[in-house]
């Protein structure tokens, strides 16, 4: 995925979604703890571009390499590295999204898979 400063946080959590259709970005204005949760009132506005809310010492033009097999800490590990950029992934649960704090061992993958299994036990639960 390329990355680059004129992105605006939306395109970044696009582009994300497109490749995990059961996940999302959550950008935000602090790091959260291992295992804890950030608060929806950090959230990052996503209409600002990524040059505007890099840390100054973060070009922002780098590809991030972003795998099914890579663990949900190493991504945010790797937006916090690379951009300067708090992020939170969510995962579909059912109709809602919920943060990965408890599972950010798991691959992308896993993750996607859970979510995509969620979503279909939830519509059958809800079309009878």
């Amino acid at each position: 995925m390329r990355i680059d400063n004129s992105l605006l946080l939306h395109d970044i959590q696009v582009g994300f979604n497109q490749l995990f259709p059961h996940l999302k970005l959550g950008f935000y204005t602090t790091a959260h703890q291992i295992g804890e949760g950030t608060p929806k009132r950090l959230e990052l506005n996503t209409n600002q571009k990524l040059g505007e809310v890099c840390s100054p010492h973060k070009d922002g033009s780098e590809d991030l390499a972003i795998h099914a097999d890579m663990t949900v800490a190493e991504l945010e590990l790797r937006f916090e590295e690379q951009y300067g950029l708090h992020a939170q992934v969510f995962r579909k649960s059912g109709n809602i999204w919920i943060q990965t704090t408890a599972t950010d061992s798991w691959t992308l993958g896993e993750q996607n898979r859970k979510g995509g299994s969620s979503e279909l036990h939830f519509s059958e639960l809800h079309s009878t």
